[in-house]
Parts: structure tokens; C-alpha cells; sequence
């Protein structure tokens, strides 16, 4: 129920970085054909923020969603509309999938208090929304998804940083 939850489900299922999920707009997602295309982020200096190209070549990419998130997606698309409407001529218009109810970009670290905020309610261990992005990579090489795809998927700049880091977790 919270209203943050469509950008941690994102993270949590395509790997995004936290500054990337920020950064979507909606020109980069396209819903019909179940993608997204990371072509920015939002990167913090000190409390500072600004529009940034992806932390690597290899993380400008293309996601593919399944239909949970496309759903998710959705939905959110229609809850910033009533938004939208609420706020009339006041809307802020970003561009962006994640905003907060006047349209304005979203914080890096408004997210990231968010999802810790949802963490001690629901009295879970200590998590990082990092390790949302970690859970998601698991997750797909479990599933047997091969590692030059899920490397792919997170934007890494190399198959032996994935290798590295998610090798522990695939199934022998």
C-alpha cells in the first residue's frame, strides 16, 4: 500500500539501480512492448541532484519487463493521473515515473528512507534498497536465467563483475 511501492518493485525486479529507477521518464518506458530503456539517472552531490547519463556505457540498456511489472506500471501510470488532475496548473510536469504527488522529481534518498521506513514497520532485518537489485540477479540465475543476460540486465560493464559478484548463488 505504500505509495513508493511501483519503483521498489521495479528494483526489485529488473535490477535497476537506485538512481536509474529515479530517472525512468515515461518516453523510456514503453508499457506495449514490455520494456524500458535506461538512458539516464538521477546522481546526488551532497543533498544536490542532477540528470546524469547511466554509470557506465553498458547501463544505458534496455530492460525487459514481465507482465507483474507492466501492471504495476500501470496502475501507477493511472494514480499519477488523479495526481496530476488533483494538482491542476500547480503539476509539475518532469516527465518522470516516479515523482512525488506534485510531479517533482523524487530524492534519491526520499526513496531510500522510504524503503527503510517500510523495513522497521514490518520489522524486517537490517536490508539496504541496494540489496533489492542483488535479490533480483539471485532471483533470475536461480530461475536459470544465464549470466551474460542478467549482466546485461544490470548494466554491468563486464560479465566477470556479475560473475563475481552472483557466482555463489547460481545452482551447481
Amino acid at each position: 500500500g505504500d505509495r513508493l511501492y511501483p519503483i521498489f518493485h521495479l528494483i526489485a525486479y529488473r535490477g535497476l539501480r537506485r538512481g536509474e529507477a529515479v530517472g525512468v521518464r515515461w518516453e523510456d518506458l514503453h508499457l506495449d512492448a514490455k520494456y524500458l530503456r535506461v538512458a539516464q539517472q538521477i546522481v546526488q552531490l551532497g543533498w544536490a541532484t542532477e540528470v546524469d547519463t547511466p554509470k557506465t556505457a553498458s547501463g544505458a540498456r534496455t530492460v525487459s519487463l514481465d507482465d507483474r511489472t507492466i501492471t504495476v506500471l500501470r496502475n501507477w501510470r493511472v494514480r499519477q493521473g488523479l495526481e496530476a488532475a488533483a494538482w491542476g496548473d500547480a503539476w509539475a510536469h518532469t516527465g518522470l515515473v516516479f515523482t512525488r504527488e506534485d510531479g517533482s522529481g523524487l530524492h534519491p534518498d526520499l526513496v531510500t528512507d522510504g524503503f527503510q521506513r517500510i523495513c522497521r514497520k514490518a520489522k524486517l532485518p537490517p536490508i539496504r534498497l541496494h540489496d533489492l537489485r542483488h535479490t533480483a540477479a539471485s532471483l533470475a540465475l536461480q530461475a536459470g536465467v544465464p549470466m551474460k543476460v542478467v549482466s546485461e540486465q544490470l548494466g554491468h560493464s563486464s560479465l566477470a563483475i556479475t560473475a563475481d559478484t552472483y557466482t555463489s548463488v547460481v545452482p551447481a
